[in-house]
């Protein structure tokens, strides 16, 4: 399954939040799935962990994850950004979750987030946890 794995899912394990142990198992688990990361989100990582004075998380994080080629960083095309305008407007969804959604439409993934926002789009969402049931590995 091609996965896109919202700024969420990768906050909840950098910052060791509630659901961090659901979303690592996803990854230890992911070997049947190709993991894509858009650079919003790699930005937006950056950017919190840089104001939280943590650069070096930050350049971990690419080491653990892009660099290491366990998640493939996409963009939105640019001749095509007025699909995220149109997500937004279509489903009431801010910069972010419709330039996720938008970028997942492109590249035809599956939307991987705890953010509830998707569930009112026609692509909706998956957690962790239910990716790792549909895969036969989780509770």
């Amino acid at each position: 399954m091609k996965l896109l794995i919202d700024t969420n899912i990768f906050l909840e394990i950098i910052l060791e939040q509630e659901h961090a142990e659901e979303a690592k198992r996803l990854f230890a688990g992911g070997k049947s799935h190709d993991f894509f990361l858009t650079d919003f989100s790699m930005h937006s990582i950056g950017l919190l962990l840089f104001r939280r004075s943590q650069p070096q998380i930050f350049q971990q994080f690419l080491l653990d994850t892009i660099l290491s080629g366990v998640v493939i960083l996409i963009a939105h095309p640019i001749e095509s950004m007025e699909a995220v305008a149109e997500s937004a407007k279509k489903w009431n969804l801010d910069f972010d979750d419709a330039y996720q959604y938008a970028t997942a439409g492109t590249f035809d993934l599956t939307i991987v987030s705890f953010d509830a926002d998707f569930d009112r789009t026609d692509r909706g969402r998956k957690t962790p946890g239910d990716i790792m049931r549909q895969s036969g590995k989780g509770p």
